[in-house]
């Protein structure tokens, strides 16, 4: 049963795959109504990804075809236009759907963006909020209740906003490269949204993150937990990661930037090392020598979001203060296409998060 709740609302569409005209600012967009096991949430903060950039340039491609104009799942579409887009979003339940106890009405939760489509841990099936359905650009959003998490901090909405999707994602690749306590990560594209959360959730893990960034973000870096700080592009990366390194062997490289970089990341691991990647901001098309993969007992890893219990283990984090939130920025909604060409220029640390106007 829904109270005091508007007819529209404002929120961003996407309405096709291009350039930042298909983002479109509405002020009456229907608000949505909570259907059976459902909450309604009025969105007080969402944070900006790169996903939300590729799936607007359909920038995925096909296995045929990676050049070719594609959203995000590779089997069985469910993007359709229009969309509200984004994932890490926090808000407070101001109606439910029937079955869902009225006594949630008036929490603040953060919402676990996945459409999980099975009751198991696997991922192969995996959709999300802003993609599969309605997300959080918006002043409402309907949700499953059980996506709809209450977490013990008091760290802002803004600043609860910034974790979900990044810092899943990193604890995602972390978890399937079994990153250890004790061992060594290579983190590149440390400075964005997931490789910042990556060098705060190797610290967590007790191991020992060594950061790739551009020039001028070392000190953040350092700031947030990494042990040393690789300038990317200057000078020879692997002699670069070996001084940093102090000679320990790298057990696991994270890798967010693909392109030109990834052979010198491969030859970087130690024998029998781990690579983990979601996300290629340098080129998604690569040179593999597969020489330097079986002769060194290589594990490569692809990874996309987290399963239930890499959430709860990210609740977990932000209530023990094992991780701390990196704002980058705030926007008002009505800025939504400032935001995310501020978001495009990586001119920042942390995360971008939009807030209704």
């Amino acid at each position: 049963m829904m109270h005091s709740v508007p007819k529209t609302m404002t929120a961003v569409l996407l309405t096709g795959h291009g350039g930042l005209e298909k983002l479109v600012y509405s002020r009456d967009v229907p608000v949505p109504a909570p259907a059976a096991g459902e909450v309604l949430i009025k969105v007080t903060a969402c944070g900006m990804n790169n996903t939300d950039v590729w799936v607007r340039e359909g920038a995925y491609g096909t296995e045929d075809d990676p050049s070719a104009v594609s959203t995000w799942r590779r089997h069985g579409n469910t993007l359709t236009f229009p969309r509200i887009q984004g994932t890490d979003t926090v808000g407070h339940i101001i109606a439910v759907g029937e079955g869902v106890d009225r006594a949630r009405i008036g929490e603040r939760v953060m919402v676990d963006f996945s459409i999980y489509n099975r009751d198991d841990d696997s991922l192969a099936d995996i959709d999300y909020m802003g993609h599969g359905r309605d997300g959080g650009y918006a002043e409402y959003m309907a949700l499953p209740a059980e996506n709809a998490h209450v977490v013990a901090t008091d760290l802002t909405d803004v600043e609860l906003a910034t974790f979900c999707c990044a810092y899943l994602t990193g604890e995602r690749m972390l978890e399937r490269a079994r990153l250890a306590a004790g061992e060594t990560v290579l983190v590149t594209g440390a400075s964005g949204g997931v490789g910042s959360a990556i060098v705060q959730l190797a610290r967590a893990r007790g191991a020992v993150p060594i950061a790739v960034a551009g020039p001028g973000k070392e000190a953040a870096m350092l700031e947030i937990g990494a042990e040393a700080v690789v300038t990317r592009g200057q000078g020879d990366l692997t002699e670069g990661v070996e001084a940093a390194s102090g000679g320990r062997p790298i057990d696991v490289v994270a890798d967010l930037v693909g392109g030109p970089l990834f052979n010198d990341l491969l030859k970087i691991l130690r024998p029998e090392g781990r690579y983990t990647t979601a996300g290629a901001i340098a080129g998604p098309v690569v040179q593999l020598d597969l020489r330097t993969m079986y002769l060194k007992q290589l594990e490569l890893h692809g990874s996309s979001q987290g399963s239930r219990a890499d959430f709860r283990r990210l609740v977990r984090y932000i209530e023990e203060k094992k991780i701390r939130p990196l704002v980058g920025g705030i926007y008002p909604l009505s800025e939504f296409h400032r935001a995310q060409t501020d978001f495009m220029a990586k001119n920042f640390v942390g995360k971008l998060v939009v807030v209704p106007d």
